[in-house]
């Protein structure tokens, strides 16, 4: 069973199934863009059209969670990736049953925590600079995982900011670049051993949770960069003494999740698939 979303997956709230039965023709993602978009254009009122993107989010969401669960019958995670999307779509997702939401950059979500309801665990999915490690841990607490921990100068800034604020001891994951890319943020994997031993022996207020990487935007070294990361975990747990069923992989988003799940991931990060492409500010 998939944790974090309730098994009956029961849509609440403002979700109307009648509009719903309207948009049966198009993919959920896409319902969800569309949606965005008329309230972007101003067709109809702003509200009805953030709850048509709440609607398509969440049907989404359920696709997303059906899709996952037939590549894989063992529990895992999926992280809704709500990255530039508004407050009213993700709360379309979340009164659909789902939990855990992930975000990229500091102040977004920041700005978005105080919004949403306390029971979200939010997953920072971004490169973290140590000069705002403090700023995220102070003000999201339901901070449940930071995914993207580098290097030791970070992982030794976000153990203190955690002692400093009397925080709970906050679960990480180390980040590991296994495609090669310099474009791409991650321990190189000759030195994910040493810096989750680090992270492990050396923070006390960090718990070592697992592995996480980022594939090549094409896909086209997908299922190489899965067995690399895999193939870190068996080193890890073997340098460290713990099973592998305790060492988390974070890998698979939109394109490949369903890949990744195959390969071992128990965590994937889910966004444009469920809430639809991406809303970037438009340049003047």
């Amino acid at each position: 069973m998939w944790v974090h979303t309730r098994a009956h997956m029961s849509v609440k709230g403002s979700l109307h199934p009648k509009r719903r039965r309207r948009t049966i023709h198009r993919t959920p993602a896409a319902a969800a863009e569309t949606a965005a978009t008329a309230e972007e254009e101003g067709e109809g009122s702003g509200a009805m059209a953030s709850v048509a993107a709440a609607e398509g989010a969440a049907a989404a969401l359920r696709s997303v969670l059906s899709r996952a669960q037939q590549a894989a019958a063992r529990s895992g995670r999926v992280v809704a990736v709500s990255k530039t999307k508004p407050v009213g779509v993700i709360r379309g997702v979340y009164d659909a049953g789902h939990r855990c939401f992930g975000e990229n950059y500091v102040q977004e979500l920041i700005d978005k925590a105080p919004q949403l309801p306390e029971d979200i665990e939010w997953h920072f999915i971004g490169n973290l600079q140590s000069n705002k490690a403090r700023a995220l841990l102070a003000g999201v607490p339901n901070l449940d995982m930071v995914e993207s921990v580098d290097d030791q100068k970070i992982a030794n800034r976000l153990d203190r900011v955690v002692a400093d604020l009397g925080r709970k001891p906050l679960k990480v994951l180390v980040q590991v670049n296994t495609s090669g890319e310099e474009s791409k943020f991650g321990v190189d994997p000759s030195g994910c051993v040493e810096l989750a031993k680090h992270v492990k022996l050396g923070c006390p207020n960090l718990v070592f949770s697992g592995l996480m990487t980022i594939g090549m935007l094409d896909y086209s070294s997908t299922p190489e960069n899965f067995r690399a990361l895999a193939n870190c975990r068996k080193e890890v747990c073997k340098e460290l003494g713990i099973p592998e069923e305790q060492c988390e992989l974070s890998m698979g988003m939109s394109a490949d999740f369903e890949q990744a799940i195959e390969m071992g991931s128990t965590n994937v990060r889910v966004g444009s698939t469920i809430f639809g492409a991406r809303e970037y500010p438009k340049k003047n």
